[in-house]
């Protein structure tokens, strides 16, 4: 599929999707085919046998042989949410087809909900998208560079020593074609030679090429049995030098998504899930229909996290 192919695909328009997340039978359908696409089975026990008690939409699922009783968003992001399951699908949707991202602000205005509840689904979603990311591996060609979140401080050091910037390493794997596939993003304590081996190790598989400016701390690749190829600037900056098209491609596009629709961001707390949700949007890209089923199955298979823990995170690099 062309890039134009890409970009112009149709997606899934409102009113299809409400054709089939309308209404809370419908949402609750798609969890339980989500958790239990074999059928269900007991979180405690795994025991297939099982019966339902209770009415409406919410029922709760009784296992016959242990008589651990759960729900279908219990041990999920949903799991004891007081807002109907269409409100949560439609934010799925919302997110996931927004290509510059949506703020929780314009969240708020299209569900009728309240600000910090939009935010809380916001993070929630993001997370889930956070967790698909950090397990994903590039492979093949790389182009890899190093980039911040933040400006300088007046009176503070400039360049890549401001204390006021988040730094993250950006990578983007090519087909034989060079075309890009798939995007990671990630915070890292610093760039040097210890963090980019811990990144490489968890982000790289091995035989991987790797295409890099002249950044001393790029060749610790290798401890990941990676070929590292650099390529050193000089005068020139790197986005005028092919070897760095895409990659630079990204860089400017997620620029653009986070001064667009997120004006307030606090990138010292969030950064990692807002990375992470962009490369989970351009990593699905290439079936925008497919994605609001792709997304919806992890969220519900994504561990619940309170809100407590969501607002005392800070941007912690793995790496």
């Amino acid at each position: 599929m062309s890039s134009h192919q890409i970009q112009f695909q149709p997606g899934m328009s409102i009113p299809e999707f409400l054709t089939h997340f309308g209404t809370e039978a419908q949402c609750a359908d798609a969890i339980r085919r989500s958790r239990w696409p074999d059928g269900f089975r007991c979180p405690r026990c795994a025991s297939v046998q099982h019966y339902v008690v209770g009415h409406g939409a919410r029922k709760l699922f009784q296992c016959g042989a242990c008589r651990h009783q759960t729900s279908l968003t219990a041990g999920t992001l949903m799991e004891h949410t007081k807002l109907p399951l269409t409100t949560w699908f439609l934010a799925i949707h919302l997110i996931s087809q927004a290509k510059t991202g949506i703020s929780a602000l314009a969240l708020k205005r299209d569900l009728g909900v309240s600000y910090p509840t939009a935010w809380l689904l916001h993070h929630k979603i993001n997370t889930a998208m956070a967790h698909q990311e950090a397990a994903h591996r590039l492979d093949g060609f790389v182009q890899l560079d190093d980039a911040y979140l933040g400006g300088e401080r007046s009176g503070g050091k400039v360049g890549r020593g401001s204390e006021n910037k988040v730094p993250f390493v950006a990578a983007v794997s090519l087909n034989a074609a060079g075309q890009p596939m798939r995007l990671k993003l990630d915070l890292v304590k610093g760039f040097t030679c210890e963090s980019i081996s811990r990144w490489a190790k968890a982000s790289l598989l091995p035989a991987t090429v790797v295409t890099s400016d002249g950044l001393a701390c790029f060749a610790a690749v290798t401890d990941a049995g990676c070929v590292h190829t650099p390529r050193v600037v000089g005068a020139l900056k790197p986005r005028h030098l092919p070897e760095f098209k895409w990659i630079n491609t990204m860089l400017g596009n997620l620029k653009t998504t986070l001064a667009g629709a997120f004006k307030a961001l606090k990138f010292r707390k969030y950064a990692q899930t807002y990375l992470a949700a962009f490369a989970y949007r351009f990593n699905q890209r290439f079936d925008l229909r497919g994605l609001i089923a792709t997304l919806i199955v992890d969220v519900a298979k994504t561990r619940p996290v309170k809100e407590k823990v969501i607002r005392d995170r800070h941007a912690e690099a793995r790496f």
